[in-house]
Formats: structure tokens, C-alpha cells, sequence
């Protein structure tokens, strides 16, 4: 779809599931259900929706792909705890879109945990783990570079080292330090709150706003301000992010992409008597 002069693509990386409970932290069971039906494991079916952006600079076009997906190495034991399915993966999506691996000129990270920057590597053929995307720049902030490289007991099965330590060894790395521009109408902003330096993706074109909301809305239910899941941090900074975001959002018509929503990729947020949903364009 165009926004201005920005092309946006969602992909696919496939599904997976976690914990219904982690996912909606203090909600009830009884009103997350309805919108997220549980397995017999209480897990709940999620998405891996990155974004392919294409906008022009002085250097000519460049293409970004926001996050990676879950990738393909995590072992047999992971793939079962989380029911992963990537029958259907980054590389067909990329396919459908006419994009290469090697079309890619930046990566850009949300953050850094397994199911946003497991496709950031892979393995050659030695076994060797390599970037995935051989021609690209990976811009990751300083920050939650530092956060994840020194993991503590809370995170750590969040962030696997093999996802991005190979991309400093390869010299692909780029680190910025604040809220700044990628590209012309690409721009980053922290949220905080699910990791500490946890950031969202703004694109403004033509006269229009699109956000990917990456895990400060994870899927259509967490629009609401209070649906905050269990994994965050720092729950206190996700909801006074969210409070000012989806009020900006409803009121200036931002349309959303939701990372992990297993059915729909973007829409824009409604609000009526007081209730939030979702209208879905994508």
C-alpha cells in the first residue's frame, strides 16, 4: 500500500503461540478469551508480521525491513513450546513482495527479543552464523543493544545472543543513541516500557501517519489502554506511553500495524461510547 511517497508491504513470517495469561497480564481469563481463544496449553495464536518500507532518499531508493520474524533456528524443543509455524515464511513473503535478501539496504530493530530478531542471522553452510540479509545495515539503539548483550535473569530467554552478536562480528552494525530519522518520513520513537528501551516506528508521507506498533500494541485487543501484557518490564511506562498514543492515534487517524495479530496486519483505531476497536484495512 502507498502512504505518500513511502510503499508499505506487510510480511509474514509465519505463527506461533505463547501464554494467554502472559499476554494479557492483569486481565481475565473470561474477557481475553473472547478475543483470543486459548489451546488445551492456554497458549493463544500469534503472528510474525514484520514490515517492508520503500521510500526514496538522495542516495536513491532504499529498502527497509522493520524486524525479522522468529527466523529458522531455533531447535526442535523451542519449536514445540511454542507451536511455531513457519510453513509459510519471510523468505515466500519477500517472494510475493519481488524483494530479494539482497535488496535489503537496512534492517531496522523494535527491539531485540527471539520473535522481532530471529531472522536477523542464519547459517551458512558451514553452520556458521552470518546476517541474513548480506547486503543490509542493522540499526539497533545503543541501549537496548547494552540491555540485551547483558541480559539478566527477567530477560535473558528473551534474548538469544546468536540473533544479533553475529551482526557486530560481521562490522553491520549500526547503534543510535536516540528518537532519529532512518530515512525521509521514517523515524523512530521510544516507548519503553515492554523492554527499557523498547522503541515503535513512525512513517509520515503525504500528508499521512502510519505507526508499527511493534510490542506496545502486539494485537488488536491491546488498543485498549490497560490490556498490557505480563511480559513488559516496565508495565507503569506502557500504559502512560499509551494513554497519550491511542488518543493521538484515533484522533489524527493513524493507521497501525500490529506485529503479532495473527489476522490482521493494520487498521486504524475507532472509538465509539467509549469503547476502542479496531477498523481493519489490512
Amino acid at each position: 500500500m502507498q502512504l505518500g511517497d513511502l510503499t508499505l508491504t506487510p510480511l509474514w513470517d509465519g505463527s506461533f503461540r505463547l501464554d494467554g495469561g502472559a499476554m494479557f497480564g492483569v486481565v481475565p481469563k473470561p474477557l481475553w478469551e473472547k478475543r483470543a481463544p486459548a489451546d488445551e496449553r492456554n497458549r493463544i495464536r500469534l503472528g510474525l508480521r514484520p514490515l517492508l518500507v520503500r521510500g526514496e532518499t538522495v542516495q536513491g531508493d532504499r529498502t527497509i525491513l522493520i524486524d525479522a520474524g522468529i527466523g529458522g533456528k531455533m531447535d526442535a524443543k523451542s519449536v514445540e513450546i511454542y507451536a511455531i509455524d513457519r510453513s509459510r515464511n519471510l523468505d515466500d513473503s519477500l517472494a510475493d513482495a519481488g524483494v530479494s535478501r539482497a535488496a535489503i539496504d537496512i534492517v531496522l530493530a523494535t527491539h531485540l527479543h527471539f520473535d522481532h530478531a530471529g531472522g536477523f542471522t542464519t547459517r551458512d553452510a558451514s553452520g556458521a552464523l552470518v546476517p541474513a540479509f548480506p547486503r543490509a545495515r542493522y540499526i539497533v539503539r545503543t541501549a537496548e543493544w547494552d540491555d540485551a548483550a547483558h541480559a539478566h535473569e527477567r530477560n535473558r530467554a528473551s534474548y538469544l545472543k546468536e540473533n544479533f552478536v553475529p551482526l557486530a562480528d560481521a562490522g553491520v552494525l549500526d547503534l543510535v543513541a536516540g528518537d532519529e530519522v532512518i530515512i525521509p518520513g521514517v523515524r523512530v520513537v521510544r516507548t519503553g516500557g515492554h523492554t527499557k528501551h523498547h522503541q515503535i516506528v513512525v512513517m509520515e508521507s503525504g500528508g499521512e501517519t502510519a505507526v508499527f506498533a511493534a510490542d506496545l500494541m502486539p494485537t488488536t485487543a491491546h488498543v485498549d489502554e490497560v490490556w498490557i501484557m505480563g511480559y513488559d518490564l516496565y508495565p507503569m511506562e506502557t500504559l502512560a506511553f499509551k494513554r497519550t498514543f491511542v488518543r493521538e492515534a484515533i484522533d489524527r487517524e493513524y493507521l497501525i500495524f500490529f506485529e503479532h495479530d495473527p489476522d490482521v496486519a493494520a487498521g486504524y483505531i475507532r472509538e465509539v461510547k467509549g469503547r476502542k476497536h479496531v477498523e481493519r484495512v489490512l
